[in-house]
């Protein structure tokens, strides 16, 4: 479905509502890679930073990709219970502990789609690689406007992570999507 072409004024109106479609194909897509793969989206990305990167602490995957360290632990905790990652502390300075990701860590992200919808990362994949860039820079500039602010999301205490992200929410419902966080 494509957005009818309104006035400059409302850019930042349509970029919302992008944004909305976005998290809400997000979510579907989470639930769906874990009913057939049983491991969530932002599971398949923090295992697959552990691979790609080597041993990592909690801090530094949560760096990585962009979530906040309790996050992290969190989600730790869950690939962990599935023995696709195993912790260890560090040999120079025990207070450290390392994330690494298991055999059976490796085999389920090789065999498991990408965390991006197989048919956006197929056509994504096709466009020439300017396009791919130019669309890959410009959501990261929007990202860095959001945050322009100094502001940067990261949880509160009491505060739980969304299912879709495993980022920091308020309770409600998500606008547009009907998903309750």
């Amino acid at each position: 479905m494509t957005t009818p072409l309104m006035p400059s004024q409302h850019y930042d109106l349509r970029i919302l509502r992008a944004l909305r479609r976005i998290t809400r194909s997000v979510a579907l897509h989470s639930r769906q890679l874990a009913a057939c793969s049983n491991i969530t989206a932002p599971q398949l990305v923090c295992l697959g930073a552990v691979i790609d990167h080597g041993p990592l602490t909690a801090t530094a995957i949560s760096r990585e990709i962009h979530v906040s360290a309790s996050t992290v632990v969190g989600i730790l905790d869950r690939l962990e219970d599935k023995g696709l990652v195993r912790r260890e502390r560090g040999r120079e300075d025990r207070r450290i502990v390392f994330v690494s990701a298991t055999d059976a860590g490796r085999k389920l992200a090789a065999d498991t789609p990408s965390p991006l919808q197989k048919k956006l990362s197929e056509a994504f994949k096709a466009l020439p690689e300017l396009e791919q860039a130019t669309i890959t820079m410009s959501l990261e500039r929007i990202v860095d406007l959001m945050e322009s602010d100094g502001v940067v999301p990261a949880e509160a205490p009491g505060e739980q992570a969304s299912p879709i992200l495993d980022v920091p929410t308020t309770s409600g419902t998500l606008p547009e999507s009907g998903l309750v966080v």
